[in-house]
Order: structure tokens, then sequence, then C-alpha cells
């Protein structure tokens, strides 16, 4: 993923104009990463050291998640309909 694409990310779920590093922006940072190497392992079926990141990659987006719903459900909601995510 390139600066770009990460500034466009970062732009489109940040909580004020400061903010780089909120659970919402990590969260759909983790998306677009997790989203890539699904791609890839695709492709790759033996790459067992991607799988690994991918799964490590899902569940701290989990974790995030869990996070977000507890502080504000409302926000939670709004966070995986933007995303796509179901859950």
């Amino acid at each position: 993923m390139d600066q770009a694409v990460k500034a466009e990310i970062k732009n489109e779920f940040k909580r004020s104009e400061q903010d780089t590093g909120s659970a919402d922006v990590q969260v759909a940072l983790l998306t677009s990463r997790i989203k890539e190497l699904t791609e890839h392992l695709k492709i790759h079926k033996k790459d067992q050291s991607s799988r690994r990141g991918l799964i490590m990659m899902v569940n701290k987006r989990r974790k995030l998640l869990s996070y977000v719903q507890k502080e504000d459900d409302a926000r939670y909601k709004e966070l995986i309909a933007k995303l796509g995510l179901r859950r």
C-alpha cells in the first residue's frame, strides 16, 4: 500500500483534523491491508508466513472493533457499514 492510498484512507476516516491514529483509522487501514493480503494468498496458496500475518491483522482489527463498539455503538455500526464488514 503506497502513501497516497494511506493518506486517502486517513482523510476519509479521521475524526478530527489532527487525527491519524484513532481506532477508526486503524481499522480502515487494517481492512485495506487485509484485502490486499487476501488477494495475494489466493495466488500464493503455500505462503504460510503471509497467512500468519493475515491472521494477526484480522485479530488486531477484531480487538479494535470490539473497543469501538464498547466505547460508542453508533460509531461502530457506522464504521462497519462504511467498510462493508459483516459482524
